[in-house]
């Protein structure tokens, strides 16, 4: 059982290898087709290649690519009606003689579409029909029969993600426009969402003038639910930050040490953070210094404080 299963890994990852050196002229001009296309990119095959068109034509669409699948036996009963001028087509099936393929190709010659092949046979009816042909040929399936599309399923895949990322490359696509097309992943919070998407404003920002002594801070600090409280000045500029911390290192001297002034105690030197940046960044900060509040600023010229963000806020919003 492991053997064979050794065996298998071993015959698909030698078919991915085998594309390296097909990766040539060929594949230049099909992405140069792609990047040149004003409509969409559809792509067409039937069966277990039907299926893996169907990851390549996700992929290419996540990645900046307008790509969608059509499957080709509904094709020929209406869905052709998906293609329009502009268009181009990646075409495939191993053999290059499924019926149903071939039977669109027609309708897309005449239609004026540029269309791209992969099969495992450059003779075929798919292979001598493309404008452009690519090259999905293996020595053997991995299955002992022969019969069961296994390495072949494996070097189409390869050979998409290799159209997909050098179009992405191409286009100088961005980690934050891939966040764009998954704003409900974990990468897409992380790339995507702001401090300011976050941040508390207005009176739910605690803040204390530097003379409040450290009783009545107790209470902003209590009653705004946050741990921590900042210190401002009469021109609103945060000059300090006290947390609940701070707080029971002072109580450890004694209920008399509630009645010195805050500025007295507090920290002068408060971490920041802008209201534009990623929330992720804020985490980062957070982590870097051990701390769990962050005040919130406009700008970086920006001295009075706008916000306030928790480790709270960022842990409900998946941002961890």
């Amino acid at each position: 059982m492991i053997e064979t299963a050794k065996r298998v890994l071993q015959i698909e990852a030698d078919a991915v290898l085998a594309l390296q050196s097909r990766i040539d002229e060929k594949f230049s001009k099909a992405v140069q087709m792609i990047l040149g296309c004003r409509g969409k990119v559809v792509v067409t095959g039937m069966g277990k290649s039907g299926l893996i068109c169907q990851k390549i034509a996700a992929t290419m669409a996540s990645t900046g690519t307008p790509t969608f699948f059509l499957h080709p036996a509904e094709g020929i009963h209406g869905d052709l009606g998906m293609l329009s001028k502009g268009d181009v087509v990646i075409a495939t099936s191993f053999s290059g003689e499924t019926e149903e393929v071939c039977r669109i190709l027609p309708i897309i010659k005449r239609m004026g579409l540029p269309l791209i092949t992969m099969s495992g046979n450059p003779q075929s009816t798919l292979g001598v029909a493309g404008d452009v042909h690519l090259d999905i040929s293996v020595a053997e399936e991995a299955c002992p029969l022969g019969l069961a599309p296994t390495a072949s399923t494996t070097a189409t895949l390869a050979m998409g993600d290799a159209l997909a990322v050098a179009l992405l490359s191409e286009r100088g696509f961005k980690a934050e426009d891939f966040a764009l097309f998954h704003p409900g992943g974990a990468l897409g919070k992380k790339l995507l969402l702001r401090v300011e998407d976050l941040m508390h404003v207005d009176d739910e920002i605690p803040l204390v003038a530097p003379d409040t002594l450290l009783r009545d801070a107790l209470f902003e600090i209590t009653s705004k639910k946050l741990g921590v409280t900042g210190v401002v000045d009469e021109a609103g500029t945060l000059v300090g930050v006290f947390t609940d911390g701070d707080l029971r290192r002072i109580m450890e001297q004694g209920l008399e040490s509630l009645q010195q002034p805050i500025h007295q105690v507090m920290s002068t030197s408060p971490k920041r953070i802008l209201r534009r940046n990623l929330a992720a960044k804020a985490l980062q900060i957070m982590e870097t210094h051990s701390i769990t509040s962050l005040f919130v600023f406009a700008d970086e010229d920006g001295v009075a404080p706008v916000g306030i963000v928790h480790l709270h806020d960022l842990l409900k919003s998946g941002v961890v």
